[in-house]
């Protein structure tokens, strides 16, 4: 069974650097078979009512300003499958989760950066996810829990987004890292390696320095989404942890 994974994407430079991360995504197809697709739910598209890419062909969305311009001229071409698209569309009508598909929009950068370090040739073909963060954690967890039968069917599910993300606290100089970061993550690690879905459903009453770590959740979401897929065995395995800026967390984390 195909594990599915949650993948922190950082700063869209993230995808020009060369770090121990950026290593780790960048050898992960020579450690992983080769799946017959990705489904991946990015923080960087909201919608109210849970959409599903079906663009024929996506195109690439520069959603950031500021950056180096060769971040402007890359490409991620990726084909979506339609037929991938209307089988997560009836998984989800099975659970009772209302969805549409969504034929225009392209890949924004939390979705063809990491894709492109994962798998630079864009061969695989890929079904963009939206998230929403008006719904309760237990919903989003029940999302993901519902498309759970695609990894027998070789799909590869990803959640992109970070656990420590708020843009307004970076320290752009610091090479350390934050305390209140790490006893947020340090927290977060032992939820999930114990699965203790009730403390993560209440993580802004119970995780130390949550407001700092989560200031929105639409970031925070798509960990919620890859975990709920891994509900029937419930085993999750931290791959990488690291900081960016004292605070900008990058990590992976792998749910079976």
């Amino acid at each position: 069974m195909m594990p599915s994974y949650f993948f922190a994407h950082g700063a869209p430079s993230i995808v020009l650097e060369d770090n121990e991360y950026t290593r780790l995504l960048r050898n992960f197809k020579d450690q992983t078979p080769k799946p017959k697709a990705i489904v991946l739910f990015s923080a960087h598209w909201e919608e109210p009512t849970q959409s599903i890419g079906a663009a024929e062909t996506y195109e690439t969305i520069y959603d950031f300003g500021g950056f180096q311009d060769e971040l402007y001229e890359m490409t991620y071409p990726a084909q979506s499958d339609r037929s991938l698209s209307e089988q997560v569309q009836a998984l989800f009508s099975k659970h009772g989760i209302q969805s549409v598909l969504n034929e225009r929009r392209g890949l924004d950068h939390g979705a063809w950066a990491v894709l492109k370090m994962l798998y630079p040739e864009a061969d695989i073909p890929v079904v963009a996810m939206s998230v929403n963060r008006l719904l309760s954690n237990e919903q989003q967890y029940n999302i993901g829990k519902a498309l759970a039968e695609l990894r027998e069917q070789d799909v590869l599910i990803i959640g992109s987004g970070g656990t420590v993300h708020n843009l307004r606290r970076l320290n752009w100089r610091s090479e350390g890292i934050d305390e209140w970061a790490l006893r947020f993550d340090l927290w977060l690690q032992d939820k999930l390696e114990s699965w203790d879905t009730e403390a993560l459903f209440r993580y802004r009453e119970s995780a130390p320095y949550a407001e700092e770590a989560v200031p929105t959740s639409e970031h925070f979401i798509p960990l919620l989404l890859a975990m709920g897929t891994g509900d029937s065995n419930r085993q999750a395995k931290l791959l990488h942890r690291s900081y960016q800026y004292g605070n900008l967390s990058l990590s992976c984390w792998r749910f079976h």
